[in-house]
């Protein structure tokens, strides 16, 4: 494949999605809680890394998780997930988590990470990712 179809499949598997934080899904700090913006962001790269390859993929690795502000509990974030290295049968995407105050129009970064993916096979054996 050509390096204009990569970069064509690359910039049309940009995903995003917007949660509200709620009280269920913060700690005794009122903020949300890690494990809950890793799960979120592991979901939201599943969703990327498989609009880029239309295949099955699992993730196998993850890195450079920065969290850099916390997130309290009533405030929107909108995560954006994109494909940022591919290789013969992975796929590395990058998530970045946005938080923005309810009722202002302040926003900035709070989280970011890679997730690395393989595609499989329906005998979960990698196959070539695109």
């Amino acid at each position: 494949m050509i390096n204009s179809s990569i970069e064509e499949l690359k910039a049309n598997s940009v995903t995003r999605v917007f949660k509200a934080v709620f009280p269920s899904t913060t700690n005794h700090y009122e903020t949300l809680f890690g494990g809950t913006a890793l799960q979120w962001m592991d979901e939201v790269s599943f969703i990327c890394a498989t609009r880029f390859s239309r295949k099955k993929v699992v993730t196998i690795s993850t890195g450079n998780i920065a969290f850099e502000k916390s997130i309290p509990e009533g405030t929107i974030v909108e995560l954006v997930a994109e494909v940022v290295e591919v290789g013969n049968t992975s796929c590395t995407v990058q998530v970045t988590i946005f938080k923005e105050d309810m009722y202002s129009y302040e926003r900035e970064i709070a989280v970011t990470g890679k997730f690395k993916f393989v595609a499989i096979n329906n005998d979960k054996k990698p196959i070539p990712v695109i």
